[in-house]
């Protein structure tokens, strides 16, 4: 029986909600989970602003890429486990404000991770938030029978790999995990987190709703593209602290908001809710390839903050690197969006011509920072991705 869903009852048995269910939408608690979110992506973002106008652009990159990928993946896997057992009653509600504690915890320990390679908040905060993960598995599995060994495995698979994020935590706090083998630790527990919900769903898959999905992973994009708005907005106000108004700053200001609101059209040109109703077996690889997506969202707020901050004064890195840190999210960006597309359609709406163009456009940009500045750099990679706006929705098959 599909699970009846009455909001704020005290106990709603956790059954699997039907994968077909009409006018499935995001639900109120979950928008209020995804506001959490911005506030851990506005931290590790900030971070990574600072490093690159410090000059450390890459030694601020992997620390940004590993806790991003603590908030992707749990934002991921709450998503996810919603989609199939959402019953939005007491407990449930409950266990998903401990994650969103888990978020903030992260959002503090962003700056030290960033700044000291010390992971020590950002993983307390990721284990209190797979804590409360776990505790809904097993609830799925004692109380939905058919989907049992799905939602045990995903539960014990889970629990392997915190154990496994504490060990290294403890290894490093205590010396014995050196520095140099640091990383590669890392890089495996992600591989073992990857694996988790391939292994568990070989004992039957949970029935998440396709449009439910590509609703919230939507929505998740355009907190990411909120927060390069928020990231620009910081970038002015260092800007007007130490200068006035000038040509460059509006250029880069103006350029940055219609980039923006480019990547924002390119990403919903397919409709994904049917993309993934009629590939399910893509759904891991759409799924996953999105954290490059959402990564280089959150890194282009960063450079556009940087980009926005230089031109009202000079800053430690070489122009060229605030072009770049403009340029490779955009670059990235354009690339995996092809590739998730590709997925769940048959022929993406972007031409691939197209997008190889733009891409070589975006990628060259920086290389004229001495003529024509940051600002002009901005400016070039947004008229860019216009550009591709336009050819592909000018060359756009009639709809039947």
């Amino acid at each position: 029986m599909p699970a009846a869903r009455t909001p704020g009852r005290i106990r709603v048995r956790m059954n699997a909600r039907p994968l077909d269910e009409p006018h499935r939408a995001s639900s109120q608690l979950e928008l209020l989970f995804d506001l959490t979110f911005v506030v851990a992506i506005a931290a590790v973002t900030d971070r990574l602003a600072h490093s690159v106008a410090a000059g450390h652009a890459l030694a601020g990159l992997v620390p940004f890429l590993q806790v991003f990928f603590a908030i992707w993946w749990a934002w991921m896997n709450f998503t996810w486990f919603a989609s199939s057992y959402d019953t939005d009653d007491v407990a449930y509600r409950l266990l998903t404000m401990l994650q969103m504690g888990g978020a903030l915890v992260i959002a503090v320990g962003a700056s030290a991770a960033a700044d000291h390679s010390d992971y020590a908040g950002v993983t307390l905060g990721y284990l209190v938030m797979r804590a409360g993960l776990i505790a809904q598995w097993v609830r799925a599995g004692v109380e939905h029978r058919a989907g049992r060994r799905t939602a045990l495995r995903y539960a014990g698979g889970i629990a392997v790999a915190e154990a496994g994020w504490l060990l290294r935590q403890v290894l490093a706090d205590s010396g014995a995990l050196p520095e140099s083998w640091q990383l590669p630790f890392f890089l495996c527990l992600i591989v073992l987190e990857l694996a988790v919900p391939r292994w568990a769903e070989r004992s039957g898959p949970t029935t998440w709703h396709p449009h439910h999905i590509a609703e919230r992973y939507g929505l998740f994009a355009i907190i990411l593209l909120g927060e390069g708005v928020l990231a620009a907005s910081r970038g002015v106000r260092a800007a007007l602290d130490v200068a006035e108004l000038s040509s460059p700053f509006v250029v880069v200001a103006v350029s940055g908001l219609v980039l923006l609101f480019a990547l924002w059209w390119l990403y919903f040109l397919v409709e994904a809710g049917d993309g993934l109703r009629e590939r399910r077996h893509r759904s891991y690889a759409w799924g996953y390839v999105h954290y490059g997506v959402f990564a280089a969202l959150a890194a282009l707020g960063a450079g556009l903050e940087v980009a926005v901050e230089r031109s009202g004064h000079a800053l430690a890195g070489a122009p060229q690197v605030a072009g770049y840190a403009v340029a490779v999210p955009v670059a990235v960006f354009l690339v995996l969006l092809w590739t998730v597309h590709r997925l769940i359609v048959v022929r993406p709406v972007i031409r691939p011509a197209a997008l190889a163009g733009c891409v070589a456009a975006v990628a060259a940009a920086p290389l004229a920072t001495p003529w024509v500045g940051v600002a002009g750099v901005v400016a070039v990679i947004a008229a860019a991705c216009v550009l591709l706006v336009a050819v592909t929705v000018g060359t756009a098959p009639e709809p039947r």
